[in-house]
């Protein structure tokens, strides 16, 4: 009879406790207007192994193959149409292009290339765009040279104002 009198004091202040708890743990919310401000004055460090269009293409050395790859505009718009270009010294069969996000799933874009000249292959590619203001993007080509699979990788920013200049 005893237990039944105190158990809703018991319970009272159990709940009284984790209330407490739980708004206790919560980070002060700023006003829109703050966080608006806060976003907009977010700055990052460029990363300058990232290949940077402006300054021209992108090379990578596979074997003794040299493959480069050129996206035009050279900002890398976000939800436009860009022409990508992929440059080799030798002819690369079975070329399969994809683009993925390097650090975050923004899911797999296929590129279709097809060969314009000798041993340059070109393609238009469209990506969406990405709340963070700094969305590294990754273009991954897997192809044969005489038979061996070969892959070269390379990272880019996209939107990139020039700010690796």
């Amino acid at each position: 009879m005893l237990l039944n009198r105190h158990f809703p004091v018991t319970s009272l202040v159990a709940s009284l406790f984790l209330m407490v708890l739980a708004t206790g743990c919560e980070k002060p919310q700023k006003a829109p207007e703050q966080a608006l401000k806060s976003a907009t004055k977010a700055t990052f460090e460029i990363d300058t192994s990232l290949c940077d269009f402006h300054q021209g293409a992108c090379a990578k050395q596979i074997g003794e193959t040299l493959i480069s790859l050129a996206i035009s505009p050279a900002d890398s718009s976000s939800e436009k149409p860009l022409s990508v270009t992929l440059t080799s010294g030798v002819t690369l069969d079975n070329l399969e292009v994809r683009v993925e996000g390097r650090d975050m799933f923004m899911g797999v874009i296929p590129v279709i290339l097809s060969e314009t000249a000798k041993n340059t292959y070109q393609g238009t590619l469209i990506y969406g765009s990405c709340s963070s203001n700094y969305m590294v993007w990754r273009l991954i080509a897997s192809f044969e040279i005489d038979g061996q699979s070969k892959t070269v990788m390379y990272d880019f920013l996209a939107d990139n104002s020039g700010r690796n200049d």
